[in-house]
């Protein structure tokens, strides 16, 4: 049966496109087919598996990451309701990356058969999945320069004002504040910094009236400084395109 987390992942389409009550009668169908609830901490694709799904996110927070041999681990890109991953598992052999679970993670997976299908009936959609990939891979190349060009305090800004705008774009933000269930630990491995120095970094904003980030809640009290700290400009997020969801 169709319920919130179906609702919250259509808000994210919703963002891109006007779906007609059709259409979202269609996406309804297609993601009850199948869906997993995965535990927090656990692989959702394993590192050369070999793929047989498209996955959308219902619900929960997950992330890409790599890790070598002897365990040190990079987070690569966050994964929210309304994102998808996999787009194209027919033309893998095996995946070169892992996803994984931050929180309890409602996917749905999809066949990529079924998927065509709906390409070919549905081009509404077709297109709203088409720019949400096209935002998850701008924000990778946001990543790749972050760690190229910021310092450790811009970086951890960025990242803050990313996952903000990113929820207030699904409506899953209140006010200043969203929820962000990361841990130090976890922000180390998506800015290449260690965990005591993000502990610093993320100090320093705090100390500076900036943030506000305890129980799994951020809160951002003034918006345009941390933007200004980060260099942040939302043109990779593509939100002059995005209805914000209120």
């Amino acid at each position: 049966m169709t319920g919130g987390r179906d609702l919250r992942f259509r808000s994210r389409l919703l963002a891109f496109a006007e779906l007609t009550d059709a259409d979202r009668r269609a996406l309804d169908v297609l993601l009850d087919q199948r869906q997993r609830i995965v535990a927090p901490r656990r692989d959702v694709v394993t590192e050369g598996e070999v793929p047989r799904f498209v996955h959308f996110v219902l619900d929960g927070w997950g992330c890409r990451y790599r890790q070598l041999s002897d365990g040190r681990r990079q987070l690569l890109s966050l994964l929210l309701p309304g994102d998808l991953f996999d787009p194209c598992p027919q033309a893998v052999a095996r995946t070169d990356h892992a996803v994984g679970s931050i929180t309890t993670m409602t996917v749905a997976e999809v066949a990529p058969e079924a998927l065509a299908l709906l390409s070919c009936e549905r081009p509404v959609i077709v297109r709203a999945l088409w720019w949400n990939n096209h935002v998850a891979m701008g924000t990778q190349r946001e990543w790749i320069a972050s760690l190229g060009l910021r310092t450790a305090r811009e970086r951890i800004a960025l990242l803050f004002c990313e996952v903000y705008f990113r929820l207030q774009t699904i409506g899953r933000s209140a006010g200043a504040s969203c929820e962000f269930p990361l841990t130090q630990a976890d922000l180390a491995e998506a800015t290449g910094l260690t965990p005591v120095h993000v502990n610093r970094m993320v100090q320093e904003l705090r100390r500076d009236g900036l943030i506000e980030w305890g129980g799994r809640r951020l809160t951002i009290l003034d918006l345009d400084r941390l933007c200004a700290v980060a260099s942040f400009t939302p043109a990779y997020l593509h939100l002059d395109r995005a209805v914000v969801v209120g």
